[in-house]
């Protein structure tokens, strides 16, 4: 994977989209002891149709981080035909959400092996508290994927995976990934804006304060769901 700004894209069509998000990704470094936190989004066509209310509420998390004291979150997608993009490192994820938003769907097949190799290499570099994945379905091998999610795991990376719909082989998926990774995987119904912001805000405070800070937000009902997978 090309870290940006070097990048290339296979569809001219969308030049245009993917240099507003090369240059709106470009945000604040964070400082020594920030923690780090991997948001990645699942673009290809299957999304399309809730793409606009997924975003709207992804940007839930980015709101949260904003929020957490010492957060940097780092924006991974992917789409087309391979092509699969991440930000830097910013502790101002407003430039993050503007980016995310500039992104639009479009068909290829799911990258979510690529995505946790992504993370393995940026835990050697620095620790990450987690990977969140947003995604509808797997179209992969599911033996890779878990050797993939098995290196992770090394790190002592967590990944939280909300799987949007009931894809069942997604859903077989997600829940061996999740496992594998002492992380969760959390279902939300298409259009379930109330619950999917409250898992979005419980996984934040985990990757600012971890389960203790979890344990202090029971006040959001998602924190107790996200707690019961975690134990």
């Amino acid at each position: 994977m090309t870290k940006l700004p070097k990048t290339t894209s296979n569809t001219p069509a969308k030049a245009g989209e993917v240099d507003r998000f090369l240059a709106t990704a470009q945000a604040a470094q964070p400082r020594q002891g920030t923690q780090r936190l991997i948001f990645a989004m699942d673009a290809t066509a299957s999304r399309a149709p809730s793409w606009d209310l997924a975003c709207s509420l992804h940007a839930e998390l980015f709101h949260a981080a904003r929020d957490a004291a010492q957060l940097a979150v780092q924006l991974v997608f992917f789409r087309g035909a391979g092509e699969l993009k991440h930000s830097r490192w910013s502790a101002t994820p407003d430039a993050l959400l503007r980016a995310m938003l500039s992104v639009r769907c479009l068909g290829g097949m799911t990258q979510i092996v690529r995505v946790i190799d992504h993370a393995a290499r940026q835990a050697a570099e620095h620790p990450i508290r987690a990977l969140i994945l947003v995604g509808d379905s797997f179209e992969e091998d599911a033996a890779r994927a878990g050797a993939a999610a098995g290196r992770l795991a090394l790190y002592n990376v967590p990944m939280f995976i909300f799987q949007e719909g009931n894809d069942p082989r997604a859903a077989a998926v997600f829940r061996e990934l999740a496992a594998l990774t002492g992380g969760a995987h959390l279902p939300f119904a298409p259009g379930g804006a109330a619950e999917l912001r409250g898992l979005l805000r419980a996984v934040a405070t985990f990757a600012a304060s971890g389960r203790g800070g979890l344990e202090r937000a029971l006040a959001n009902p998602m924190a107790e769901r996200l707690l019961a997978q975690l134990r």
